[in-house]
């Protein structure tokens, strides 16, 4: 299975992302809602036309009809599966990241959260993200660290150690899954783009005390990661070697804790965070009167 296949498998509807939606909103401390949090960070209000690049379960959509309600809201997927199920029925258009269908200048926010890593050319994807922005607008765009849920890590890599005859300690099949965009490299990648970037961290964890949900949370990616196994080993016995652990942890320490880093990035070249600043910078200088 290729890339593109396990993407296309991933999200041919919202199934597996509500399963790991509803995993993180039960059992995330602190309980914050994240889609609000992303939201506080744009600064939205006063009617703003917003577009949702890749509006996977929706959660976006609803912060903003419960937060901000007067704003102007199109949503955008390249999954018409998951788009049939969005709520915004008069505003959805499914559509490539890459190649919007919208005129420049179009939106005051333009939103692709969690999705950016997905996408194959992510800097055509910013440049069109920034084409479709107001002059003074911004793009708010939510990603994990680089350093994100590390115990989910270990526990793979015990897995694979435990049941292959291909790993060693070195191998690549131990390294973790390559992540194009992160709040890390997000920063670095946006620059090239925007006048400034600013990250804001949300730091949590999950906190299981019990087995299935985490085993339900794993499952949900498959299609991302079976692809990455050594081919002495299936999905079922990845899966059986995993619940083993998981659950000898619980029963020890009575819960398992997976450690999260989450934010969003928000960039602008002269809105937002960044207005008061730009104003100054580009005021014309008060000119001397003669003595």
């Amino acid at each position: 299975m290729s890339d593109v296949d396990g993407l296309r498998q991933q999200f041919a509807d919202d199934r597996h992302l509500r399963v790991r939606q509803e995993i993180h909103e039960q059992y995330s401390i602190p309980n914050v809602d994240f889609a609000a949090w992303v939201l506080e960070r744009g600064a939205l209000g006063g009617g703003k036309k917003v577009l949702d690049v890749g509006i996977g379960g929706g959660s976006y959509y609803r912060a903003i009809r419960e937060h901000y309600p007067e704003t102007d809201y199109v949503a955008t997927d390249f999954s018409f599966g998951i788009l049939a199920r969005h709520e915004a029925a008069s505003s959805r258009v499914v559509c490539d990241a890459q190649q919007l269908p919208f005129p420049d200048g179009t939106f005051d926010i333009v939103m692709p959260n969690h999705m950016l890593f997905r996408v194959p050319d992510i800097e055509e994807a910013i440049f069109e993200f920034k084409r479709l922005l107001k002059p003074d607008g911004l793009l708010l765009t939510a990603t994990n660290s680089i350093q994100t849920m590390p115990e989910f890590q270990a526990l793979f890599r015990r897995a694979l150690l435990l049941l292959s005859n291909h790993v060693r300690p070195n191998s690549p099949y131990l390294m973790p899954p390559h992540e194009a965009f992160t709040l890390e490299n997000g920063v670095r990648r946006l620059a090239h783009h925007f006048f400034a970037v600013v990250r804001h961290d949300l730091p949590s964890a999950l906190v299981f005390p019990e087995t299935e949900p985490v085993m339900a949370y794993l499952d949900s990616l498959r299609s991302l990661r079976e692809d990455m196994l050594p081919p002495d080993i299936t999905w079922d016995a990845l899966m059986e070697a995993m619940f083993d652990q998981v659950n000898r942890v619980i029963t020890l320490q009575g819960e398992l804790v997976i450690n999260k880093l989450s934010g969003v990035l928000v960039a602008s070249d002269a809105g937002g965070f960044i207005s008061q600043y730009h104003t100054i910078l580009h005021k014309p200088p008060t000119k001397k009167g003669r003595k």
